[in-house]
């Protein structure tokens, strides 16, 4: 069970703060890799919650393994975001604003598949087309990110 399923037993739905990453994976052609995601049934980054104890960098590794099968060579930290622009709400009801780490990342290899249940599809997408599939949230991330790109 990890932290935030733990802590879940004590607060059930109500808002909590956590840390965790996004992934800006990108390929030869400059695109960017996107996962249509189970529980969502919409486009996101890859990435994901950091545990009791570990870092950043170390979950950005292990999320990007755990979702995608690819293994992390090397990734640059690109932008930091808080506050209400990260509030979510799960489909189960779960409610969070998230500290997230955006990380870039080009340099990996291994094979990209379905590696758990939190995806559905991958594909990969330029800066110049954006997924129309996508929670608020990472619409959010996606404008930052393309902001960072961009200018």
């Amino acid at each position: 069970m990890n932290y935030c399923e733990n802590l879940r037993k004590y607060v059930g739905h109500n808002p909590i703060l956590t840390a965790g990453t996004i992934l800006v994976v990108f390929n030869e052609k400059n695109e960017i890799l996107m996962q249509l995601r189970s529980d969502y049934k919409q486009w996101g980054f890859p990435g994901g919650g950091l545990e009791l104890g570990e870092t950043l960098e170390n979950t950005a590794k292990r999320e990007l393994e755990e979702e995608t099968g690819l293994i992390l060579d090397s990734l640059k930290l690109i932008d930091l975001v808080s506050g209400e622009e990260t509030y979510r709400e799960y489909p189960n009801g779960d409610k969070l604003y998230d500290i997230t780490a955006i990380y870039e990342i080009t340099a990996y290899h291994g094979n990209l598949k379905i590696n758990d249940d939190e995806s559905l599809d991958f594909k990969w997408f330029s800066l110049d087309n954006e997924p129309t599939n996508m929670p608020d949230f990472m619409r959010n991330y996606w404008k930052r990110i393309e902001k960072y790109y961009k200018s």
